[in-house]
C-alpha cells in the first residue's frame, strides 16, 4: 500500500528529482545501445506509468536532451498492467507544456508525447508485430534489468565460493550415496558429513548477505523473487549495456532445464565442480 501510495501521489517523482544524482544510474553504454538500435533501423518504443516531466528530466540526466530522437514512440502515464488489457483508454496527445490534448490520435508520431491508451490500439496505429511464436500472444519477448546481479556474479566467481559449492556438491553426493549404511562408525561418519555440509551451506550463503543470502537463491531452492522474476521474463541482465556484447541480431536461444527425474545432458549444465563427487561421475559414462 505504501509503495502505491507514493506512486499515485507523486512523491517518489518529486524525491528522486531532488536526488537524481543517488537514485538514478548515468552510463554511456545506455546511450550507446539505443543509438545502435536506432542505426540499425530496429523499432524503439518507451511505454511506462511515470509523468512526463520525470520521464524528461531522467532521460535528460541518463541519455541527453535529445533523447526524444532515440525513439520511434513515447507513451507515458500508461497506466500498466492495464494497458495490455483494457482496450477503453484512447491514447491522448501532450503538448510542450505537458498540457493534455483531446484530439483524436489516428497515428502516432515520432517526437510527440502520448499519454494512456491501451496495446490493441498500439499494434493498430503502429503495425507493429513481433515473433510468429505461437506461444507468444503479441509476439513480444521481454527482458528485466537487475542491477544487483553484477554482485551476485562477482560472489560466484571468487575463489571462496567455488571451493564452498564445489564440496557441498561432493558431500551432498557422498551422503545421497552412503547413507545405505547404518552401522555406529558409518553413522557417525554420516553425520559430520551432514554438519559439514550444513555449515558449507550458510557459508555460501552469507557471502551473498548475512539476512537472507542471494536474491536469487535460498540454499538450493530459487527465491520468490527470482521465480517471478523467471515467470515474467525471457531474459535478464544486469545493465542494458550487457547488450553491446553481442551482435545485433544474435538470438538467445533457452536452455532445456533437466527436470528433477532427468539428468542433465549437457556438461555447461553441470553444477562446477560437481563432477568430482561419484554419483555424477558415473553420469559421464552414460552420455
Amino acid at each position: 500500500d505504501a509503495i502505491r501510495d507514493v506512486h499515485v501521489k507523486g512523491m517518489i517523482y518529486e524525491w528522486i528529482e531532488k536526488d537524481m544524482e543517488h537514485y538514478i544510474l548515468h552510463r554511456e553504454e545506455i546511450y550507446a545501445v539505443l543509438k545502435r538500435l536506432v542505426r540499425h533501423n530496429k523499432k524503439v518504443f518507451l511505454i511506462t506509468n511515470s509523468p512526463f516531466s520525470f520521464v524528461n528530466k531522467g532521460m535528460i540526466y541518463m541519455v541527453g536532451k535529445n533523447w526524444r530522437d532515440l525513439f520511434d514512440v513515447i507513451i507515458v502515464k500508461a497506466d500498466k498492467p492495464a494497458f495490455f488489457t483494457d482496450r477503453r483508454k484512447p491514447f491522448r496527445r501532450l503538448d510542450e507544456k505537458g498540457s493534455m490534448q483531446w484530439d483524436r490520435i489516428n497515428s502516432l508520431e515520432k517526437g510527440k508525447i502520448y499519454k494512456q491508451g491501451n496495446l490493441f490500439d498500439f499494434l493498430q496505429l503502429t503495425g507493429w508485430r513481433g515473433s510468429k511464436d505461437l506461444m507468444l500472444r503479441h509476439g513480444w519477448r521481454t527482458g528485466a534489468i537487475v542491477p544487483e546481479l553484477e554482485t551476485e556474479i562477482r560472489i560466484i566467481n571468487t575463489e571462496q565460493y567455488m571451493h564452498s559449492l564445489t564440496w557441498q556438491q561432493a558431500l551432498t553426493g557422498l551422503l545421497e550415496r552412503m547413507q545405505m549404511y547404518q552401522d555406529a562408525e558409518s553413522k557417525q561418519v554420516l553425520k559430520e558429513w551432514m554438519r559439514e555440509r550444513q555449515e558449507l551451506r550458510s557459508i555460501t550463503k552469507n557471502l551473498f548477505n548475512p539476512q537472507f543470502g542471494s536474491i536469487f537463491r535460498t540454499y538450493h531452492n530459487p527465491t520468490y523473487f527470482s521465480r517471478r522474476l523467471i515467470r515474467f521474463s525471457d531474459i535478464y541482465m544486469a545493465s542494458i549495456g550487457c547488450l553491446l556484447n553481442y551482435d545485433i541480431n544474435f538470438t538467445f536461444y533457452p536452455r532445456r532445464t533437466p527436470l528433477q527425474h532427468e539428468a542433465p545432458l549437457w556438461m555447461d549444465q553441470l553444477c562446477t565442480g560437481c563432477m568430482k563427487t561419484p554419483f555424477l561421475g558415473e553420469m559421464v559414462h552414460i552420455r
